[in-house]
C-alpha cells in the first residue's frame, strides 16, 4: 500500500505586512504634524477665524507674538465709488491689569485708501508687565482684505510701572474686500505675556 507523502504548508511570512503597518503609522503621525501649519495657511488664505494679513501669528504663549510682513505687491487702486466703516474696540484678559482704549473708535474710509488709528493703553499695577495684543476680525470674509502695515501687535509692548502709551496703527482694507461688507470690526485683546510663560511652564512640568 503506497504511502501518501502530504505536502507541507508553507508559513506566510508577517514582514512584509509588519513593514507596511509601520508606515502607515508613519505617515499618520507625520500627517498630524502637517495639519497645525496647513490649517494656519488655510486660515490665512481664507480668513477663516479672524486671521488677518499684514501678520504671521506665531503663537501666544511665550512665541513672540505677531511679526510684521510687508506686503510684497504694491496697493491695489482706491475705490472711491464705497465707503467702509471699521469699528475698534479693545480689551484686556484676565491677569493682565491694564487699560486699553481705542483713540479712533471708529474710521469711515474707501477700499484701498492708507489710514491710521491708535490705542491708549495704561498700566494701572505697580510692576513692570509685558504685554501681546492678538487682532481679530469681524466679519471673517473680511480678514483676508484687512492688511496691517505696521502694528503694535507685531510686538510684545513693556509698560513701567503707570506708563501710558499710545500704539499706532496703519492698515489697508483692499478694494477687494466683498461689496455686501459695510462694516469690519477690528478687535484687540492683550494678554499678559509673564503668565502664558507660566502656563508654558506648568505645562512642561507635567
Amino acid at each position: 500500500m503506497p504511502v501518501s507523502v502530504s505536502t507541507p504548508v508553507p508559513v506566510p511570512s508577517h514582514r512584509k505586512l509588519v513593514k507596511k503597518l509601520i508606515a502607515v503609522v508613519a505617515l499618520s503621525f507625520a500627517f498630524g504634524f502637517a495639519m497645525v501649519p496647513l490649517y494656519d495657511a488655510f486660515c490665512y488664505v481664507t480668513g477663516l477665524n479672524g486671521k488677518t494679513a499684514g501678520g504671521a501669528q506665531t503663537g501666544i504663549f511665550g512665541l513672540g507674538g505677531l511679526r510684521s510682513r510687508a506686503a510684497k505687491t504694491p496697493p491695489s487702486s482706491i475705490d472711491m465709488s464705497r465707503v467702509v466703516t471699521v469699528e475698534f474696540t479693545g480689551t484686556v484678559m484676565p491677569g493682565l491689569p491694564w487699560e486699553m482704549v481705542p483713540l479712533t473708535p471708529s474710521l469711515d474710509l474707501h477700499p484701498g485708501e492708507l489710514h491710521q488709528a491708535k490705542f491708549r493703553v495704561q498700566n494701572l499695577s505697580d510692576k513692570t508687565i509685558v504685554g501681546q495684543a492678538i487682532p481679530s476680525i469681524t466679519p471673517g470674509l473680511a480678514a483676508q482684505h484687512f492688511e496691517k502695515i505696521d502694528c503694535f501687535c507685531f510686538a510684545q509692548q513693556t509698560l513701567a510701572p503707570g506708563e501710558t502709551k499710545e500704539l499706532p496703527l496703519t492698515f489697508i482694507v483692499k478694494p477687494e474686500v466683498d461689496k455686501d461688507i459695510r462694516t469690519i470690526t477690528l478687535a484687540y485683546a492683550f494678554f499678559n505675556v509673564d503668565d502664558t510663560k507660566s502656563v508654558n511652564k506648568d505645562q512642561v512640568s507635567r
